[in-house]
């Protein structure tokens, strides 16, 4: 749900070039956001947390529900 009383928020544009300003800004955003997530994705998992995980899978496979 979103509030639209916020006076203070400014109203999209819809047209001319303060549109198309407002949709490359967009759009550098996503790809910004897009290449963190990539990096994040790609990054290795560590060791201790491999262990961790290894554990939690013993055990629930010891629960036999």
């Amino acid at each position: 749900m979103t509030d639209n009383s916020n006076p203070s928020r400014k109203a999209a544009p819809t047209s001319g070039p303060a549109l198309e300003e407002a949709r490359l800004r967009q759009q550098a955003i996503g790809v910004k956001l897009r290449h963190m997530f990539d990096e994040v994705v790609n990054e290795p998992v560590p060791d201790e947390f491999l262990d961790i995980l290894r554990r939690a899978d013993g055990r629930s496979g010891e629960g036999g529900s």
